[in-house]
Parts: C-alpha cells; sequence; structure tokens
C-alpha cells in the first residue's frame, strides 16, 4: 500500500483499515510473545502502514481545516 492508494480513498475507508491494521499489529505481538511468528517483517510493514494512514488522515484534516 503506498500514499498515492491512501489518497483516494475516504477518511471513513482509512479509519477502517486504520483499525484493521492495528488488529493485526495486535496480534503480531502476540505471535511474537508467544514465538509463533514467522515473517518478523510484517510487524515493521503493519507499523509503517499505519503511520501512513495516520499522515493521510491528517493531511485531509489541514486540507480540510484549510477550506473551510
Amino acid at each position: 500500500m503506498n500514499a498515492k492508494e491512501l489518497g483516494d480513498k475516504t477518511p471513513d475507508q482509512l479509519r477502517d483499515e486504520l483499525v484493521t491494521l492495528k488488529k493485526e499489529a495486535f496480534n503480531l505481538r502476540f505471535q511474537q510473545a508467544t514465538g509463533q511468528l514467522e515473517n518478523t517483517a510484517r510487524i515493521r510493514e503493519v507499523r509503517r502502514n499505519v503511520a501512513r494512514i495516520n499522515t493521510v488522515l491528517n493531511q485531509k484534516a489541514a486540507a480540510a481545516a484549510a477550506d473551510a
């Protein structure tokens, strides 16, 4: 997922995606703690995707505030 794809989504879609990623991050942390995690790079991917979504949401909010 890249920033261009995220920019095309609505804020509601982004929030839904954010919830999904946070749940996945929780599950990955659980797997790591119990020694069941196979793909350790996925934790980093999910964390970065969460940051990307938060950035796009903040940009959209700032743009909306500037227009108002």
